[in-house]
């Protein structure tokens, strides 16, 4: 398992020392270091267990199970597709395909020139305008694949 270097060690340290208190800080703690590295390290998985006193399996559990946390570094854009029912029923299979296709990527990748991050999403609470993404924190709804485009133009003219 990789390991991280001593500065990142170290704010990994800071956190959970910030939320250790709390009852089960261990969501807690892996927002955190998300939220500080934008990912959350493969090192950091036995840190945070050996400060926790949790086993290894039971962060690398949690990292996984939830949609959420990536174990990766994002890339400079992340667009989340929602993919729950009421969005399926109004096209968001076919949207998932073709942005998969437009970006060369699938879901939980990233191109590889870092500009783009693709997510499936579970409900964004815009099921009126279906099918409705997130991108970089903006919510767009009613979206065809020539939506899509325009608004990946917008942030890579080159793609």
């Amino acid at each position: 398992m990789e390991s991280l270097p001593s500065d990142q060690g170290a704010a990994v340290r800071r956190i959970v020392a910030q939320h250790r208190e709390r009852p089960g800080p261990l969501i807690e703690v892996l927002h955190a270091v998300q939220a500080n590295f934008g990912y959350v390290p493969a090192g950091a998985v036995p840190l945070i267990a050996e400060e926790l006193n949790l086993s290894r399996a039971e962060v690398h559990g949690v990292v996984t199970f939830y949609h959420f946390f990536r174990s990766s570094h994002p890339g400079a854009h992340t667009v989340s597709l929602c993919q729950a029912e009421a969005c399926q029923s109004m096209g968001a299979e076919k949207l998932a395909e073709h942005a998969r296709k437009r970006l060369g990527i699938d879901f939980h990748e990233t191109t590889a020139d870092g500009r783009f991050s693709l997510e499936p999403i579970y409900c964004l609470g815009n099921c009126a305008c279906s099918p409705a993404a997130l991108i970089d924190g903006r919510l767009y709804g009613r979206l065809t694949p020539e939506a899509f485009d325009a608004l990946i133009a917008e942030e890579s003219p080159a793609v």
